[in-house]
């Protein structure tokens, strides 16, 4: 099975989270959530969808926790991308999966596909198997 170089994936990691920062990053504050929300809400319409309803101020809450802590996870990653944080972010972005992939079978809502694709992407390049390429060999000194 084909598999990553540890730096080949810890550049997918880095990759990762600059995607999550670009997407999450309007996710962050109460004023580029609503737009955020509205712009998506005009895309569902567009995709063939209904109008996303407005938030109240405790469901805009969860959002900007979200928001804020991927937020700080992106930056985390892009810092010091590792395999274990490939590995963590592949468990993470399983369970967001879900629960879009859960969201949208209850609304049929199409702008959730554009989330639950690239999710789904990412977890399944960070589940990847990455190898473990050799120490070398230490080499001792020949005697004289």
């Amino acid at each position: 099975m084909p598999s990553f170089n540890a730096p080949c994936f810890r550049r997918l990691v880095w990759f990762s989270a600059l995607y999550d920062l670009i997407v999450t990053a309007p996710f962050a504050t109460p004023w580029t959530f609503e737009f955020n929300r509205a712009q998506l809400s005009a895309i569902n319409l567009g995709l063939g969808g209904q109008v996303l309803p407005a938030f109240d101020a405790v469901q805009t809450l969860f959002a900007l926790l979200m928001g804020s802590i991927v937020l700080v996870w992106s930056v985390l990653r892009l810092r010091g991308p590792t395999v274990q944080f490939g590995r963590y972010d592949a468990a993470g972005r399983i369970l967001f999966g879900t629960w879009m992939a859960w969201a949208w079978m209850q609304t049929g809502a199409p702008v959730l596909l554009l989330f639950i694709v690239p999710e789904t992407a990412w977890a399944i390049a960070q589940a990847w198997p990455v190898r473990r390429d050799p120490q070398p060999a230490l080499s001792m000194p020949r005697p004289a």
